[in-house]
């Protein structure tokens, strides 16, 4: 049996990037592309994004320290 192949890149509209900051800190958010994620350096987390819609709830979040 094989993985299951990652979600091609979604593209985010800038201008939602420009006012979405992360729900934890408050922080401004770096957008990867190649992952489908909205990255927080400051609370070291990785908000997915799913179907185009950023999902901003802390507990969906990947923490980037594992």
């Amino acid at each position: 049996m094989t993985a299951a192949a990652p979600p091609p890149p979604t593209d985010l509209d800038p201008r939602l990037l420009e006012v979405l900051v992360c729900p934890v800190t408050r922080a401004p958010l770096f957008y990867d592309r190649a992952r489908g994620e909205l990255i927080s350096n400051a609370a070291k987390l990785a908000y997915p994004i799913r179907d185009g819609v950023p999902i901003m709830l802390p507990e969906e979040a990947r923490s980037l320290e594992d």
